[in-house]
């Protein structure tokens, strides 16, 4: 696995938060951007993880899944009108199928 930092772009150059590589002289990299640092918190959420906590919130408040007691049992519920790859009633490989 590649190794990770967290930082900031500011122009053409990140500002490392905490720790960044040791190495000196040019780098490979790759970027992902995650979010404008003046809509995120610490964590690097931001306006879309303070939208998804109030969704989740709403969620609560209505009971949404309180009728949920076996979540294994709920799961296979929802999906008993699709067929998943290998499952009980697939048809058995034959001998010579990868």
């Amino acid at each position: 696995m590649l190794p990770t930092y967290k930082a900031i772009l500011v122009g053409d150059r990140l500002e490392f938060s905490g720790e960044g590589p040791q190495e000196t002289g040019p780098l490979s990299v790759v970027v992902t951007v995650v979010g404008a640092a003046a809509d995120g918190a610490e964590n690097g959420h931001g306006e879309r993880g303070r939208a998804m906590a109030d969704a989740l919130e709403r969620l609560a408040q209505l009971g949404t899944l309180t009728r949920v007691t076996d979540p294994v049992e709920w799961q296979l519920e929802i999906r008993r009108d699709r067929e998943l790859p290998g499952g009980p009633t697939s048809p058995p490989k034959p001998p010579d199928a990868p």
